[in-house]
């Protein structure tokens, strides 16, 4: 793929990801696709069931979501992603998280993901019930 298309593949996979459409989402990434937030304490997780699973725990408790794209740049198969996502919870909260995110393309769909934020910015502002439905899960779920 060229590298204005392998733009269009990262573009649509975060336009996929706020409708919360797991289905959709899951044929945009590749079958050995891994995803990462680093500065999270796990391993991350590995392929498209295991990778939807996690998305969901922390994000199906919000009730919408803003994403402002930043700027996208792309060199051979990978492509570098600057965005803010604003979450707005039912409770009233909302959290603006700036993200770098690595992405790495392969046949037309994702193979790596990998998530660069703050984990202080995250969780000084997320309300303290999303943090107890986070923390419900084990690590395994998370991978």
């Amino acid at each position: 793929m060229d590298l204005a298309a392998n733009k269009r593949v990262v573009e649509s996979l975060w336009k996929t990801l706020y409708t919360k459409d797991w289905e959709a989402l899951g044929a945009i990434l590749h079958d050995e696709v891994f995803y990462e937030d680093v500065p999270a304490p796990d391993p991350g997780a590995r392929g498209r069931a295991n990778v939807i699973r996690r998305l969901r725990i922390g994000l199906d408790p919000n009730e919408r979501f803003e994403h402002h794209f930043h700027r996208i740049v792309a060199e051979g198969q990978t492509v570098a992603f600057e965005h803010t996502e604003v979450w707005h919870f039912h409770t009233g909260e909302v959290v603006r998280n700036p993200f770098v995110t690595i992405h790495e393309v392969a046949d037309g769909r994702i193979k790596l993901w990998r998530d660069y934020w703050d984990l202080n910015t995250l969780m000084s502002s997320v309300p303290k019930w999303w943090i107890e439905h986070v923390a419900k899960f084990s690590e395994k779920d998370f991978a």
